[in-house]
């Protein structure tokens, strides 16, 4: 079956999934927006990394406690996105606002005005 874009309309609300940009592993400060250490009061090697990760009880690290790791290439649906044109001769749809992953990335398109 041939995929067409006419289907939507300017002015249609839609959701759109795809995959993020991957980021490889990235540290605590790009990942989740920590802000790091002091640069100085004694401080040393402390400026980008996480502090404590825990207190002395329950003496282990808790689960989803927030640290380096990977980052990117997740699954991402940005909703209510408007549509802005439609151009059935080339089939090209145009919405407002940023969509997930890179340029030519394949993206799924829903029509949420239903």
């Amino acid at each position: 079956a041939k995929i067409c874009v006419d289907i939507f309309k300017p002015g249609d609300r839609v959701a759109i999934s795809g995959f993020t940009k991957g980021r490889g592993f990235a540290g605590a400060v790009k990942r989740h927006g920590f802000h790091g250490g002091p640069k100085t009061h004694g401080q040393k090697h402390s400026l980008r990394r996480v502090g404590s990760i825990g207190a002395s009880y329950p003496q282990r690290v808790l689960k989803n406690t927030r640290m380096a790791g990977h980052m990117g290439n997740e699954r991402v649906t940005i909703r209510n996105l408007i549509v802005a044109q439609v151009n059935p001769e080339t089939n090209i749809l145009a919405v407002y606002g940023a969509t997930p992953g890179y340029n030519g990335a394949w993206l799924e398109i829903k029509n949420t005005n239903v």
